[in-house]
């Protein structure tokens, strides 16, 4: 897939390239240039802004919509205050912009799939931030109505934050048993891991 740089910072846009071994990208330095580029594309894309050099450029295309549907932020210190915003409002990935090759090739790839990715500490943040009391009716009419009482039960303890062990601990069942439930409560929802999980419930 087509990947655009979004950047001022020459050297990061360098490094991010030699560190991941990737040709044949365009680079945009700025928001008009940007929207000429995106004007004329017309293959499927992934957009990779650098939120240290680009944030204030980033927040106007959030507000007017504009903000292409594949986009990653990166920024060199990741926030997990800046990332509960840009996720909630549609970026699919936020991160270090000098991660491992291996972490931005899981990433890259994330992305191509559909899904949303983010590094542990504000994946845990995402979830622990929607508490059972705070999911709408829809919400527990869509659990009630596709998933067993006691798969309700670790959907809650997810949105809780609980990690598979815990919630084992929780239920008094194995972690083998909560990993099965967890496969079939993601089947049942359409969808693919514990964050999309919070985003359909949210």
């Amino acid at each position: 897939m087509q990947m655009i740089f979004f950047s001022s910072d020459i050297d990061i846009i360098d490094e991010l390239k030699i560190n991941n071994f990737l040709e044949n990208t365009i680079t945009s330095y700025d928001i008009n240039s940007l929207e000429n580029i995106l004007s004329a594309f017309s293959k499927p894309f992934i957009l990779i802004a650098d939120y240290d050099s680009m944030a204030q450029d980033i927040s106007k295309l959030i507000a007017t919509n504009k903000l292409p549907k594949n986009s990653i932020i990166l920024e060199k210190v990741p926030e997990i205050a800046s990332g509960k915003m840009l996720i909630g409002h549609g970026v699919k990935a936020y991160g270090n912009s000098r991660m491992s090759s291996a972490n931005f090739n899981q990433m890259i790839q994330t992305v191509v799939d559909g899904k949303v990715w983010t590094y542990p500490e504000l994946t845990t943040s995402l979830i622990k931030s929607s508490d059972e009391y705070t999911i709408s009716e829809d919400s527990k009419t869509l659990i009630d109505h596709r998933l067993s009482q006691k798969e309700v039960e670790v959907v809650y303890l997810i949105l809780d934050g609980l990690t598979n062990d815990a919630i084992a601990k929780k239920l008094d069942i194995t972690t083998r048993t909560v990993k099965a439930h967890i496969s079939s409560i993601f089947s049942k929802l359409h969808v693919s891991d514990r964050l999309s999980l919070v985003l359909l419930l949210k």
